[in-house]
């Protein structure tokens, strides 16, 4: 599996062996040796390489936003979150591969789509653990999403329980009492409180 190489050697960095020591088709996991302009005697490192990934905060015509709510294996709980998944890394960071890959997770995992009306903004990425990956989110504000005629079509891999639509409002108040608490839809919140916010 070839994965993206989102960051470069810039000047003071030099990777001097890689060695991959596990590999699916959703991540790499590669021991490294290199050196950094802070550590020139070079040092060994884990990284974790895994493809990029597109969160949407999708909201309907009339204000309120789309979460899932879905298991996640790894904290053996369910989740409410903004739709997310991973982007066709051989477009790389093609803003076209991006929307595509947005609309799509959108459409499969909540049954909602982007209306004739509507609109994608991009609020940029972030960097959900860079101390151990390269993974990046990119996060993409939809507006005016209506229900799909089709409806969801979950991967075999997911077990999406519920989705609902929650007005702003009560946003803030699972933010504040826990119940939202993943990287992907927390970061989405902060984006569109300035993304959203009169000038």
């Amino acid at each position: 599996m070839q994965f993206h190489e989102f960051v470069q050697d810039g000047p003071g960095w030099v990777t001097h062996n890689r060695e991959v020591v596990f590999e699916n088709p959703f991540l790499e996991i590669q021991k490294v040796n290199l050196s950094s302009p802070a550590r020139p005697e070079g040092f060994e490192w884990t990284v974790c390489h895994r493809k990029g990934g597109v969160a949407v905060a999708a909201q309907t015509r009339e204000g309120g936003f789309v979460l899932i709510r879905q298991e996640r294996v790894p904290i053996r709980a369910e989740l409410w979150e903004f739709p997310a998944g991973q982007i066709d890394e051989s477009r790389g960071h093609d803003p076209e591969a991006v929307q595509a890959a947005g609309l799509r997770e959108l459409k499969e995992e909540s049954g909602y789509e982007m209306g004739p009306d509507g609109e994608v903004v991009p609020m940029g990425y972030f960097l959900s653990s860079p101390g151990f990956t390269d993974e990046h989110t990119y996060l993409l504000w939809v507006r005016g999403v209506v229900p799909s005629a089709e409806g969801a079509s979950h991967d075999p891999g997911e077990a999406i329980v519920e989705v609902r639509v929650f007005s702003a409002v009560e946003l803030r108040q699972m933010v504040a009492h826990g119940e939202i608490r993943d990287a992907n839809t927390l970061c989405c919140l902060a984006k569109l409180s300035v993304f959203a916010a009169p000038n």
